[in-house]
C-alpha cells in the first residue's frame, strides 16, 4: 500500500505542475460554462428555458472527458514512449498498483473539477432538480469509461499520434456530445451515432440526475454510458502495450 500511496501523490503532483493538463481539465471547462450559459447562441433541448440548465451538467460532462481521457490518454502515451511505464513495472509498484494509482488520482482531480465547477454554476444561476444523487454514479461510470478510451489510445498508438487523435476526439465529442450543441439540433444520422457515444450518453446521464431530461432518452444514455464504462477498460486491458 505504501508504494501505491506514493505513486497516486506523484501523480498528482505531476498533474498540478503541468500547465497544459490544468487548462485542459479545469480552466476550458470554466470558459466553456462561463460563455455558453451568458452568451445567448444556439439552441435549446426542448423543455428546458435557461440555458444554464442545460449546459452544467454538459460541461460537468466535458471536465470528466478532459481529465479521464485527454490529461490520462496523453500523459500515458508519453510515459510509455519514455519507458518511464517498463521501468514502473519491474519496480515493486507493478503495473496493477501502477494503473490503480492512476485511476485513483484521475478520480481526485475528477472531484476537484466537480468541487470548481458546480459552485461556478451556481454563481451563474443554476438551480438543479432531480433528485441528484444519480450524478455520482453517472461521474463515477464516465470516469471509467473515459479512463478505459484514453488508456486504450495510449496503449497502442504512438505518442505523438496518440496527441493527435485524443485532441480531435476531444474536439468531435465536444460537438457531439450534447454539451454545447443540443442533440436533437443534430441531423437525423448524426444525431443517432452521438447517441451512442459515451460523451452524449454521460451528458444524458447527468442531465437526467438533475432534471434535464427524463422518460426513454435518458435511459438510453444510462445504458449506453453503462456499457461503455464495461466495454472501454476491457479494451484497454487487451490491447496496451506496456512498451
Amino acid at each position: 500500500m505504501r508504494a501505491y500511496r506514493a505513486q497516486v501523490a506523484t501523480e498528482l503532483r505531476l498533474a498540478a505542475r503541468n500547465g497544459e493538463q490544468l487548462l485542459v481539465s479545469l480552466v476550458i471547462p470554466v470558459v466553456v460554462l462561463v460563455f455558453f450559459s451568458t452568451v445567448e447562441v444556439g439552441v435549446l433541448p426542448d423543455g428546458v428555458t435557461r440555458r444554464i440548465d442545460f449546459v452544467a451538467p454538459g460541461v460537468l460532462a466535458l471536465a470528466v472527458m478532459s481529465t479521464a481521457m485527454v490529461a490520462l490518454g496523453i500523459s500515458t502515451g508519453f510515459e510509455r514512449s519514455y519507458g518511464v511505464l517498463k521501468r514502473l513495472g519491474a519496480t515493486p509498484l507493478g503495473r496493477p498498483r501502477w494503473l490503480a494509482a492512476k485511476l485513483t488520482a484521475v478520480l481526485v482531480a475528477v472531484g476537484v473539477q466537480v468541487a470548481v465547477l458546480v459552485p461556478v454554476s451556481l454563481a451563474l444561476g443554476w438551480r438543479p432538480g432531480g433528485p441528484g444523487w444519480p450524478a455520482v454514479p453517472a461521474v463515477v461510470a464516465g470516469t471509467v469509461a473515459f479512463a478505459g478510451i484514453g488508456l486504450a489510445l495510449a496503449g497502442t498508438l504512438r505518442a505523438l499520434v496518440n496527441l493527435a487523435v485524443v485532441n480531435g476526439l476531444y474536439v468531435a465529442l465536444l460537438l457531439l456530445g450534447d454539451m454545447v450543441v443540443p442533440l436533437e439540433s443534430l441531423p437525423g444520422a448524426v444525431e443517432v451515432v452521438a447517441r451512442a457515444l459515451p460523451a452524449a450518453a454521460l451528458s444524458g446521464a447527468l442531465g437526467s440526475a438533475v432534471g434535464v431530461g427524463t422518460g426513454g432518452g435518458a435511459v438510453v444514455a444510462w445504458v449506453v454510458l453503462g456499457v461503455w464504462a464495461v466495454l472501454a477498460p476491457v479494451v484497454a486491458a487487451w490491447r496496451f502495450r506496456w512498451e
